[in-house]
């Protein structure tokens, strides 16, 4: 008996807050003359400054501040003209990339190039990317002598500011990564126009032996 009227008060209790949550669940969003409930108000009314509000701490009144004479925002040290522009002192373009050239680096410059530059210049450089497909106007090739003999750092540039129909990656594409991309773009002219001596000793017989 004792054991019936128990599993009727809990069914009953679970009604009963079943219809208060459905209740409580439909005055929600509606506008109340009653004073909110804030268990934390600090996250609510925390004293803070406001952009261009005044303030009573500071002498000039002025709640935003001026840098720190000296202060540098972050990434934004520019300590090398060459590095960071592609140029010389002068202005002029520089013909060594200021990186170490290395496999890793030719990797990494690879995969910039395939995302970024290859839908239009295609992966191997020719000027024939899907985009001209799709009625781009076609790039030069970087084979062409004139393309070839430009400095490394008009390449840089130009992936920085853009060029004709060319737009600029300087936003998408951080400073080492248009480097990487400069030294793989060298790589790639090597290849087209490479002969048996650009090939290592060790495996020159075997690019022999194949074409015979």
């Amino acid at each position: 008996m004792i054991r019936r009227i128990d599993i009727r008060i809990l069914v009953l209790a679970l009604a009963a807050l079943t219809l208060f949550m459905f209740v409580a669940g439909c005055g929600r969003g509606r506008p109340s003359r009653r004073t909110p409930i804030h268990i934390n108000p600090n996250m609510d009314e925390q004293e803070k400054y406001k952009p261009q509000a005044e303030s009573k701490f500071f002498a000039d009144g002025a709640t935003m501040r001026m840098p720190v004479p000296g202060t540098v925002a972050l990434d934004e040290l520019h300590d090398s003209i060459v590095y960071y522009t592609g140029k010389d002192a002068r202005g002029e373009y520089v013909e060594d990339n200021p990186l170490e050239i290395n496999l890793q680096l030719l990797q990494r410059g690879r995969e910039r190039f395939d995302i970024y530059c290859s839908p239009c210049h295609s992966r191997v450089g020719d000027g024939r990317g899907i985009m001209v497909s799709r009625g781009y106007v076609p790039p030069p090739s970087f084979h062409q002598d004139n393309i070839i003999q430009m400095k490394n750092g008009y390449y840089f540039d130009v992936i920085s500011h853009g060029v004709r129909n060319m737009p600029t990656y300087g936003n998408q594409v951080r400073v080492a990564d248009r480097w990487a991309i400069v030294a793989y773009l060298r790589a790639l002219q090597r290849s087209w126009n490479a002969t048996v001596d650009d090939v290592p000793e060790e495996l020159r017989n075997k690019i022999k032996q194949a074409g015979q």
